[in-house]
């Protein structure tokens, strides 16, 4: 009998250790499932995301909720949504005025600003690319010291690392705080034509970057590495570029074709 009741207690404590472990990748599993991962149907939510507070800010059909910088509505020789994708079209694609100059274009950016977020997107280059997604932008800073519709504000770097030019500079590549800092060693970057998924975390004074799962860069903003990073960017000479605000949320037009969807924001 002691034996049995030895044997008893022995498969107790492993239900119990079975239980807890389950109880443990449970949690994981909600915590995993907090985030955005890519989906089968673009532009739509789990409802794991909407009971984590995620929502659209592109319905993969439409333009609401979206403006050009400094302008009232899309400038649509530049953009329009393909495919379930809002796309940048590449400048050379773009339709000419009468007097032979391509259409007037600018940055995309959100009617809405934000201050404290969790952003999510997917996005594909175009073969030697460049654009980018910036944030903490004030389009009045933006229009008085950039009057050709292009945002002010830090940027998550996209970019055809293999190809494009920029690829010379580490803080330019893909992932980077761009002119401020380069990705990490842990970054993996699909190559042209195939989606990479992006992460980007602005809180108080805090921001990380995230590409296909890994976190590229951390940083945070009034401490004397930031500061001493600003006044050595391309931003040094621009009077409050660095203050912390509610800002729009903006995809860059820089020329080259790109394409984004699935872009979700969850307010923090």
């Amino acid at each position: 009998m002691t034996y049995y009741y030895r044997i008893s207690a022995a498969r107790k404590r492993l239900a119990g250790f079975g239980l807890a472990c389950a109880i443990v990748s449970s949690g994981a599993a909600v915590q995993a499932q907090a985030r955005p991962t890519a989906s089968a149907a673009a532009n739509t939510l789990t409802a794991a995301e909407q009971r984590a507070g995620w929502r659209l800010l592109f319905d993969g059909k439409t333009f609401d909720g979206w403006r050009g910088l400094g302008y009232d509505s899309v400038p649509s020789a530049h953009w329009k949504i393909d495919n379930g994708t809002i796309m940048k079209i590449a400048n050379g694609q773009v339709p000419r005025m009468a007097d032979g100059q391509p259409a007037a274009g600018g940055d995309l950016m959100t009617k809405e600003t934000f201050t404290n977020f969790e952003l999510s997107w997917e996005w594909k280059i175009s073969r030697a690319g460049n654009s980018g997604v910036k944030y903490n932008v004030s389009e009045e800073l933006s229009m008085a010291a950039a009057p050709n519709h292009a945002a002010l504000g830090f940027e998550y770097q996209l970019l055809d690392d293999s190809l494009h030019e920029d690829n010379k500079v580490p803080s330019h590549r893909s992932g980077a705080l761009y002119d401020l800092i380069p990705p990490n060693a842990s970054k993996t970057l699909k190559p042209v034509g195939d989606w990479n998924s992006s992460l980007l975390i602005f809180r108080g004074n805090h921001g990380e970057h995230w590409l296909n799962g890994s976190k590229v860069v951390e940083f945070d903003l009034g401490t004397p590495l930031m500061d001493s990073l600003l006044a050595k960017s391309k931003y040094r000479d621009i009077k409050n570029f660095g203050l912390r605000r509610a800002g729009h949320i903006v995809l860059q037009d820089h020329g080259d074709e790109v394409h984004f969807r699935n872009i979700k924001i969850r307010i923090l």
